[in-house]
């Protein structure tokens, strides 16, 4: 797990990178805006530590930098803990904000949480390839192009998702398919409905590489 530190006074930088290592944490840690927006946009991290007051800016630059790149957990680290300040950084998106001089305990209590909130919203997003399934919405993407697929063709993406590494019999298949509105579903219908999966998800669906068929046994998703 990847954290970025952006706190300008040394001390605590060092104290809080090395509170983190003990954690398990992979710690980056910059003291200026300039350095941190040089890594920044060369790499993501899982979670973005930011000071509020830096020698040449503030977080809120960073936060919004952050931000831009995608949904990415902030939590705001700073030594003001008036409303205002808090509601500014609320509002560019940060998840948490802890006032100085905080506790250890404290900080990586909210580290936790914040994790544990965006691991939660991750197990919705399913990933294979350029292949992203979105289950809370039920969407499906081949890199960033939205898949319509009918509802017997995303239960068979789901069938084998859940199954994933596993060969399936066709009659495995055939029971996780069926379907409850009573449309008869057979062993010709269900040949119909995997070429038509494989022609909306793989490259090339002649050479699937998702959807393979093992031979004399059924099929797999590698």
């Amino acid at each position: 797990m990847t954290i970025f530190v952006l706190e300008d006074d040394e001390a605590i930088g060092i104290g809080l990178s090395y509170t983190l290592q003990n954690e398990n944490y992979e710690v980056t840690l910059a003291k200026t805006v300039k350095d941190a927006v040089e890594i920044i946009c060369a790499k993501d991290f899982d979670l973005y530590i930011l000071d509020l007051t830096l020698p040449d800016g503030n977080g809120y630059d960073i936060c919004k930098l952050i931000k831009s790149k995608g949904d990415l957990p902030v939590i705001f680290l700073t030594a003001f803990d008036d409303e205002v300040n808090v509601v500014t950084g609320l509002e560019l998106g940060a998840d948490d904000y802890i006032s100085k001089p905080f506790r250890v305990k404290e900080l990586l209590a909210r580290i936790r949480s914040v994790l544990r909130r965006y691991s939660k919203e991750e197990e919705t997003k399913i990933q294979i390839g350029d292949l992203t399934v979105n289950t809370a919405e039920a969407k499906v993407y081949v890199g960033s192009n939205e898949i319509i697929l009918t509802a017997m063709e995303y239960r068979l993406l789901l069938s084998f998702i859940n199954n994933r590494g596993k060969i399936l019999t066709r009659q495995k298949l055939l029971e996780d398919i069926w379907d409850v509105d009573g449309d008869f579903v057979n062993d010709n219908t269900l040949t119909v409905y995997i070429k038509r999966l494989r022609d909306k998800i793989e490259k090339n669906s002649e050479e699937p590489e998702l959807i393979k068929t093992v031979r004399g046994m059924g099929y797999i998703l590698k």
